[in-house]
């Protein structure tokens, strides 16, 4: 939860409603999710083009829980405190069905035979937390607006776990690309910036 508050006052937003005077464009969910994905592919060639074999170092929830937030500005955008609801449970819906489609894509821990000591010692962790139930319902007893806010980053904190599951079996080569195992797609090509006006 204070992952979630910390990641929610970074991009200024509230609980309930965006505060923004610009709104500026933001990918929705999915599109988010398919950077992330790309973005580690780039960081994982990155590290294994290193001359000394690399520990895990790059294995990180800051992005899932990046997309998380974006999918929740996208829904406070709507205004309409039911709208905005109802496309919060809406996401955390897509973020579980993400989560699961992750975790069918992980090796069980018992074949795990690849790997420095530090991953082969961590990987059974992850693939835990990964796999966990959840201890409770942590979003039960708020108001509407809460509730749906505090499920949709439940779902979240889920998917960013399956996530690292995976990010640490795709670094001892035990998980395949995302866009292979078919839970994510590539991303949109980037589009260049414009420069500026200097007349």
């Amino acid at each position: 939860m204070i992952r979630a508050l910390a990641l929610t006052a970074s991009l200024g937003i509230c609980p309930c409603h965006a505060q923004e005077e610009a709104r500026e464009p933001l990918p929705d969910f999915a599109i988010c999710m398919d950077m992330e994905a790309a973005r580690y592919e780039r960081a994982l060639k990155r590290l294994r083009e290193m001359p000394d074999a690399p520990e895990f170092e790059i294995g990180d929830e800051r992005g899932t829980g990046y997309c998380g937030s974006v999918g929740i500005v996208l829904c406070d955008r709507l205004e309409v405190p039911e709208q905005v609801q109802d496309c919060q449970l809406a996401l955390a819906a897509e973020q579980l069905a993400l989560a699961a489609k992750v975790r069918d894509t992980l090796p069980d821990p018992e074949a795990v035979q690849t790997g420095g000591a530090f991953e082969q010692a961590l990987y059974p962790q992850v693939y835990a937390l990964a796999e966990g139930i959840s201890a409770g319902p942590d979003c039960d007893g708020a108001e509407a607006a809460f509730q749906a806010w505090c499920t949709a980053w439940e779902a979240n904190n889920r998917l960013s776990t399956a996530v690292l599951a995976w990010q640490l079996a795709r670094f001892m080569g035990l998980a395949e690309p995302a866009t292979e195992a078919g839970w994510a797609d590539s991303p949109p090509p980037v589009r260049p910036r414009a420069r500026a006006d200097e007349s």
